[in-house]
């Protein structure tokens, strides 16, 4: 039992961070109903973005407070991914919003292959270790619990109620709610729906390099490849949870950290990937629009 409950502890864990990345997809996707592919090397600049800054911080000074550090990590990482994914929505996707379906798919993944290489010249193909930034462990009835593993399940559930607060409750929320309803409608009701795009790029950019802070800190490495595999898993956690649903992406990512977090545990480790992926073609076969989905209704 005590393996168990240390299994699901270290899958809310990875489910938190996954949750965090999903988010960033199923907001655009809310809204213009794109897919941001590049979403996932968003994430993997965030963690070489806070990497950065504490190589710089170690250098300049011999000791820095650990919440200090973090926090500078955060706020950086999330001005420069902001920054990227601001410049490429206006750059590369708002030309292409009134096109053909197919276009915007293939500038994502043009932006995604941009970023990944970019990254792998100008910081080398290796891995980028730090040492540890926090290492206490909190044994609890046999199971080990990490203040790391706390540090990122605290921050994911702040920032989860302030994203749905800033969804449900601001004028900047009901604009985004009235741009994914209608566009045109929104446009001619007044609002900004460019501004309104763009501050939805930022908010998702945001959340991944948060998202890639925490995971430097996890698992104190980093490479240009690891926006892939990451990427790849929490756009299946947003279309488990419903593609849309702020809630179903939190829910899918939890989802997909726990299935990854049992199977290691208790079937071979080459299938993890498997099993998420089986989950999520079975839970589509009968929920086609994911858990807390709702069906896409065509207006006409």
């Amino acid at each position: 039992m005590q393996y168990f409950v240390q299994q699901m502890v270290n899958g809310l864990t990875l489910g938190s961070i996954y949750g965090l990345i999903a988010i960033g997809y199923t907001m655009v996707y809310g809204i213009i109903g794109m897919i941001n592919f590049a979403h996932g090397d968003i994430f993997m600049l965030g963690a070489f973005a806070a990497l950065i800054v504490f190589l710089i911080l170690t250098a300049m000074f011999t000791s820095v407070p650990v919440v200090v550090a973090l926090l500078l990590m955060m706020v950086v990482a999330m001005a420069m991914t902001s920054l990227y994914n601001w410049t490429i929505e206006k750059v590369a996707y708002r030309p292409l919003r009134g096109s053909f379906r197919l276009a915007p798919l293939i500038t994502a993944i043009g932006m995604s292959i941009a970023l990944s290489n970019f990254v792998q010249v100008t910081q080398g193909p290796r891995n980028k270790p730090i040492p540890p930034m926090v290492s206490t462990v909190y044994n609890v009835n046999g199971i080990s619990v990490s203040l790391k593993q706390i540090i990122i399940v605290i921050v994911t559930v702040l920032l989860l109620a302030l994203f749905w607060y800033l969804v449900n409750k601001t004028s900047l929320g009901r604009a985004q709610r009235a741009c994914e309803q209608d566009r045109k409608m929104a446009a001619l009701l007044g609002i900004d729906v460019d501004r309104t795009i763009s501050i939805t790029f930022i908010m998702g950019a945001a959340l991944a390099a948060v998202a890639g802070t925490l995971f430097l800190m996890y698992y104190g490495v980093v490479a240009f490849s690891d926006g892939f595999v990451p990427g790849v898993k929490a756009f299946t956690a947003a279309v488990l949870g419903g593609i849309g649903s702020l809630p179903g992406a939190m829910l899918g990512g939890l989802m997909i950290g726990f299935i990854e977090s049992m199977w290691s545990a208790y079937f071979s480790i080459d299938y993890k990937d498997v099993a998420a992926f089986s989950i999520l073609a079975i839970v589509l076969i009968f929920l086609p629009s994911g858990i807390l989905g709702r069906p896409e209704v065509e207006k006409v």
